[in-house]
């Protein structure tokens, strides 16, 4: 079967020989071919969602008001390069799996959808296989700094999005730490936010019982379980004894436009490359989630027409 017999059946479009023949099908004939016809579209389908594009509704209000919650956002995989299924659907079985090279890497400014890595101090999250959608902000060995919340690259005010949201009408003071921040031990807000180092591979970091901390869960994820280890003053991985690190991956960092209330890489760290799903583009389909279901017709009337089919940026 050729490119353009394929196209025709998930089209749905028959040359008159095949409407004669289906003509002259008993009813049970008609019954298996529509079972064919079915599975052949849902194949399809599936191979569509795994290395093209895919639907992704918005929960929360992170990106806000670039993306609304309610939209129904369509992702396209391809372009950093898409990978076949990573869990078995509807579960959280890994399995394993390959990748397929994009046109182009993730750049400064992009919406990336990627898997999230987990809470600041979990190896692995609580829940597998759930996807994020955050503007990125710094790239792989750029220093991001963020003062009175604005945020700096390399010493460059970063391009301020166009939708950008702040609730509150006033920033923390940079003396104020918290507690909850990345990294671990790092005296910062999300207001006042570095200097910032995002990790790139091959960098070499040097390691003290100082930063140990800062650096103990972002290795272990690199080796995939509990490597490092600090007894009498000596800081081992795998139980050899180290002064430094060289990091492993490529890694992004992260933020939402909605910059006060974004649950992003200021409070979990940055995402490594592999992580990476896609770049969300276009707003297929928008209304108010808040509304119940069977409430069809406040339903219908939060429909929000301006954004179906608007691209984002």
């Amino acid at each position: 079967m050729n490119f353009k017999e394929i196209g025709r059946k998930i089209l749905g479009i028959r040359t008159e020989e095949e409407i004669t023949a289906q003509a002259k099908k008993t009813p049970k004939e008609k019954v298996i071919e529509f079972f064919k016809s079915l599975g052949f579209a849902l194949i399809a389908a599936l191979f569509i969602i795994t290395f093209f594009v895919q639907n992704t509704r918005i929960p929360t209000g992170s990106m806000e008001n670039t993306i609304l919650v309610g939209d129904f956002v369509i992702v396209n995989k391809f372009i950093y390069g898409s990978s076949s299924p990573r869990y078995i659907p509807f579960t959280e079985v890994a399995l394993p799996y390959f990748t397929i090279p994009g046109y182009r890497e993730p750049e400064p400014g992009d919406i990336v959808v990627f898997e999230f890595p987990g809470d600041r101090e979990e190896l692995v999250p609580k829940e597998l296989n759930v996807n994020y959608v955050k503007r990125l902000i710094g790239m792989p060995g750029d220093t991001l700094q963020i003062i009175d919340r604005v945020a700096y690259v390399n010493g460059k005010e970063f391009p301020v999005p166009p939708y950008v949201h702040y609730a509150l009408p006033y920033s923390k003071p940079a003396e104020r730490g918290e507690d909850y921040i990345y990294p671990a031990g790092a005296s910062w807000n999300e207001d006042n936010y570095g200097p910032y180092v995002v990790p790139k591979a091959g960098m070499t970091v040097p390691l003290t019982l100082e930063n140990i901390m800062q650096w103990r869960t972002f290795i272990d994820r690199e080796h995939g379980g509990r490597v490092v280890d600090v007894r009498s003053g000596v800081i081992t991985i795998k139980g050899t004894p180290v002064n430094s690190y060289t990091v492993k991956k490529d890694y992004y960092f992260m933020m939402g436009d909605n910059r006060n209330d974004s649950y992003d890489s200021r409070f979990w760290g940055p995402v490594s490359r592999d992580a990476v799903v896609g770049s969300a583009f276009l707003v297929l389909f928008s209304w108010d989630r808040e509304i119940p279901f069977f409430n069809i017709f406040k339903l219908l009337g939060s429909v929000r027409l301006e954004r179906i089919m608007m691209i984002l940026e």
